[in-house]
């Protein structure tokens, strides 16, 4: 059994329902205003945690203008695109993370972000941010691994685009340095990913085999991955969100709209309560449906001595009469005085 995290005022661990983190991106669109609109319809949604990336053009590539720095992917929602200019359209300014942090805070959410270099860690230390997470395509980076661990804070790692060996050492890393709550997220890095490609059934899997709890960071599109997740177990549900997917934006594709992230923390806390626990035994509301099970009535009248029959003993609801594993015995029976129809069997009319 995993020890619980504590983050803030929230508790996350497999006894309480997913902790569910809205991911901003860059859907703020590079507006402020719409950055802290985007922090109060996640609020008013439920989402129990805002998350940002930090990161700059040049902390996380190269102004390069070789084909290597570009997305040569057809499939890609940014096919063709230099990352350079991606990411100058996607980042969060830094000078914005503390009045989105505040705004956050302000309505009861966790604020928090995943750093793409050791400057930003340093950066989100000054914010005093309550945990980390490690995006996928750093899990591997060993120097921000380090960093991030050495703050002793809580980490959340998503594990899109690596193995079980690149996971398993990266685990070791974050716990070699000073790493001791822990959460892996399943993740599917292909934007937007497919039901087919996301492997749920992996999250207890990775649970066992590192002893960590595991949530899922979903880029598939509506809300029945995660919801399907927190069946399996997941402790944290990560979504893209946005406040009109029409609106445009780099992530706005997969990314939620309000009313969908409300479903989504409704829905997965109705998952996490009705796994309940193993019971088969009626529970205390479906006693008092007992009486409405089956069992044994006469429904036509009979007279003292006569046999009973399919015709004049059948079994009907409610539950008052005998048994209906006496049906067969009963049958070569016969009635030990008139019985009205309508009249419950009991061992007392049978001779």
């Amino acid at each position: 059994m995993f020890q619980p995290i504590q983050v803030a005022n929230h508790i996350i661990s497999p006894q309480h329902k997913p902790f569910v983190i809205a991911e901003m991106s860059g859907n703020h669109n590079q507006s402020l205003d719409r950055a802290l609109a985007l922090v109060d319809a996640a609020a008013e949604a439920g989402a129990h945690a805002l998350k940002l990336q930090t990161y700059t053009p040049d902390t996380i590539t190269f102004n390069g203008q070789s084909d290597e720095f570009f997305i040569r992917d057809n499939q890609s929602l940014w096919a063709d695109k230099n990352l350079y200019k991606l990411y100058q359209d996607a980042y969060t300014p830094w000078e914005w993370h503390g009045p989105i942090f505040n705004r956050a805070s302000a309505h009861g959410m966790v604020a928090f972000s995943s750093p793409f270099d050791t400057t930003a860690v340093d950066f989100l230390e000054s914010l005093n941010v309550p945990l980390y997470k490690i995006a996928s395509f750093e899990n591997t980076d060993h120097i921000l691994l380090k960093k991030v661990a050495r703050t002793g804070k809580p980490v959340i790692m998503s594990t899109g685009v690596a193995t079980v060996a690149d996971i398993a050492e990266s685990v070791k890393v974050l716990r070699d340095h000073g790493c001791e709550q822990l959460i892996l997220l399943k993740c599917t890095s292909t934007y937007p990913a497919t039901p087919e490609s996301t492997n749920l059934l992996t999250i207890p899997h990775m649970s066992t085999l590192f002893n960590v709890p595991v949530g899922l960071s979903d880029h598939t599109m509506g809300i029945g991955a995660s919801v399907a997740a927190t069946a399996l177990g997941a402790v944290v549900l990560e979504k893209h969100f946005t406040l009109r997917r029409a609106d445009g934006g780099v992530d706005s594709a997969f990314s939620l709209e309000p009313d969908e992230l409300k479903n989504l923390v409704v829905e997965s806390e109705r998952a996490f309560l009705a796994l309940g626990q193993v019971s088969y035994t009626p529970t205390p509301k479906e006693m008092k449906s007992l009486q409405f099970k089956r069992s044994l009535y006469v429904v036509k009248d009979m007279a003292a001595g006569e046999p009973f029959t399919p015709e004049n003993v059948r079994s009907i609801r409610p539950a008052n009469g005998l048994h209906t594993r006496h049906y067969d015995e009963i049958l070569t029976k016969t009635a030990t005085r008139p019985i009205q129809a309508g009249t419950a069997l009991a061992w007392e009319l049978i001779n």
